[in-house]
C-alpha cells in the first residue's frame, strides 16, 4: 500500500484511505497493491544471482496478483490444475511452468502436457513413471527435475520440507532410486535436480547455508551419477514477515554466497549455459496484502480480555483453526477516527479472535492494545501470500472476504470467490 510505513504503522492519509475503503466494500476485505508486488519482485531479483525466478502460486492465486508478476518477469511454478489454469490465463506461456507436487495424478499430469506443460519436478520412480506413461498417452515428450530430500543447511525456517523423513523427493542417501531417476524413461527425460529445504528462513545467514548445502549435496549426486545438470532449482525460503508490521527483509550477501558455492561445484556452468533457478511465493506477495476487519465485541471473561472481529481463521492463518499450526499472532493496526469519547480503555493483553463457533478461532493468543472498541476498523499488514485461499473459506459457510486490487492509489477491481455446490449426474 501506498503510504505505509511497515516499521511503524501507517500515515494518516493512507489510513483514512483504508477506512474509506472499508466503508464502501465491507469487512473482512483483502487489498492487493500491485505497485507493492513490482517492487518486491525488482527487490528479490536484485538480491538473487543471474537466475531464473518462479511465482509459486500457493501463496495467492489472485488472478491480478499473478498477472502482474508474469509481467514482470516471473516464471510459475503450479501445484494442480486450477493452478495452471490462473497461471495460463494470466498470461504464463506453458513453457514457462514448472508443474510441481508430491501427489500429481495421471489426469492431471496429462491435462498439463496437452496444455504445452513441457518442465516437472518428479518425486519418486512412481511420479516418474506416470510422467512417462502420459508423455505416450499424449504423444509428447517432457522435461523434468528429479528433487532430492536434502541434508539440512540450518536450522532456520518455519516449514520445513527437507532435511528429515519429508514426503518431498528423493533422499539424498537413496543412490539407487536417483541414479535410476537420472536416466531417461520413454519420452521423459531428466534436466536437473530440484531442492527446497523449508520455508520463511528469516536469518539471511543461514538461508545462504542452506542454498549452499543444497547445491553441494545435487553437485555430489551429479557427479556420482556421471549426470550434468542443464537446469539447478534451489528453490527458495526467502523471509517475510506475516500479519504483523515489519518491512520484508533485503538481502545483500545471498548473490555472492550463492555465486560462490555454485562456481566451485558446477565450475562449467557458465560455459554450459546451466540455468539456475529459485521459487518464492511469500517474499513476493506478503507485503502487497492487507486485511481489514472490524471489531464487533470487547468483552471480559475471567481475567482476560476479548476482542471478537469479523474476521477469524475462516480468513486468516486457517491452518491454527484445526489445531494444526500455532495462531499467527497478528499485530493489526487501528485504523480511522479515534475511538468514543465514552469508550472504556482495555485491559491488556487482549485476544484477537474471530466470529467463528470454535475456541479454536484465535488470530492472537496475547497483544497489547491501549484500547479497542466495536466498529473500530483494523488493518493488518503483510497478508498478501497465505491468506483467503490458506484459510477455512468454507467453514461455518461465511461469506468470503472481499478482495480488492490497488494499482498505488488507483482503484483496479473489487471481487469475492465464491463457494457452492455443483451436482453432477451420474448415469448408469
Amino acid at each position: 500500500m501506498t503510504g505505509f510505513s511497515m516499521e511503524s504503522g501507517i500515515d494518516g492519509a493512507t489510513s483514512r484511505r483504508l477506512d474509506a475503503l472499508a466503508q464502501r466494500v465491507g469487512t473482512p476485505a483483502y487489498v492487493y497493491d500491485l505497485a507493492v508486488l513490482r517492487s518486491s519482485f525488482a527487490a528479490l531479483r536484485g538480491d538473487l544471482p543471474d537466475s531464473e525466478l518462479f511465482y509459486s502460486l500457493k501463496a495467492n492465486p489472485h488472478p491480478r496478483v499473478v498477472a502482474e508478476l508474469i509481467a514482470s518477469g516471473a516464471q510459475a511454478e503450479v501445484s494442480s490444475t486450477g493452478e495452471l489454469d490462473t497461471a495460463l490465463a494470466a498470461g504464463c506461456p506453458a513453457e514457462h511452468v514448472l508443474y510441481s507436487g508430491p501427489g500429481k495424478t495421471r489426469e492431471e499430469v496429462e491435462q498439463a502436457l496437452r496444455r504445452g506443460v513441457r518442465l516437472f519436478s518428479v518425486e519418486s520412480v512412481t511420479d516418474r513413471q506416470r510422467l512417462a506413461d502420459a508423455c505416450a498417452e499424449t504423444d509428447s515428450t517432457a522435461e523434468y527435475l528429479v528433487r532430492v530430500n536434502s541434508p539440512r543447511g540450518s536450522t532456520g525456517g518455519s516449514l520445513r520440507m527437507g532435511g528429515r523423513a519429508s514426503a518431498f523427493g528423493v533422499d539424498h542417501t537413496d543412490t539407487q532410486s536417483l541414479d535410476q531417476l537420472l536416466r531417461p524413461l520413454g519420452r521423459a527425460r531428466p534436466v536437473g535436480l530440484h531442492t527446497f529445504s523449508a520455508t520463511n528462513i528469516a536469518d539471511p545467514a543461514e538461508l545462504a547455508a542452506e542454498f549452499e548445502q543444497s547445491v553441494r549435496t545435487v553437485a555430489a549426486i551429479a557427479g556420482r551419477a556421471g549426470f550434468t545438470p542443464s537446469v539447478l532449482d534451489l528453490g527458495g525460503g526467502f523471509p517475510a514477515p506475516f500479519a504483523r508490521p515489519g518491512p520484508v527483509p533485503r538481502l545483500p550477501r545471498l548473490r555472492a554466497a550463492v555465486d560462490a558455492v555454485l562456481d566451485t561445484a558446477f565450475p562449467d556452468r557458465h560455459r554450459l549455459g546451466t540455468r539456475v533457478v529459485f521459487e518464492s511465493g511469500r517474499a513476493l506477495a506478503a507485503s502487497a496484502g492487507t486485511l481489514l476487519t472490524t471489531v464487533l465485541d470487547v468483552k471480559r471473561s475471567g481475567d482476560r480480555t476479548f476482542a471478537v472481529l469479523d474476521a477469524g481463521v475462516n480468513v486468516l492463518g486457517g491452518m491454527s483453526g484445526l489445531g494444526r499450526l500455532r495462531p499467527p499472532s497478528v499485530v493489526p493496526i487501528p485504523l480511522g477516527a479515534e475511538a468514543p469519547s465514552s469508550r472504556r480503555d482495555v485491559d491488556n493483553p487482549v485476544t484477537l479472535v474471530g466470529p467463528l463457533c470454535t475456541p479454536l478461532d484465535v488470530l492472537a493468543p496475547s497483544i497489547d492494545a491501549s484500547y479497542l472498541y466495536p466498529g473500530q476498523v483494523l488493518a493488518i499488514p503483510n497478508t498478501g501470500a497465505y491468506g483467503p485461499t490458506a484459510s477455512l473459506l468454507g467453514f461455518l459457510s461465511r461469506t468470503p472476504p472481499a478482495e480488492v486490487v490497488l494499482d498505488g492509489d488507483r482503484l483496479v477491481a473489487v471481487g469475492r470467490t465464491e463457494l457452492r455446490t455443483q451436482e453432477e449426474i451420474l448415469c448408469d
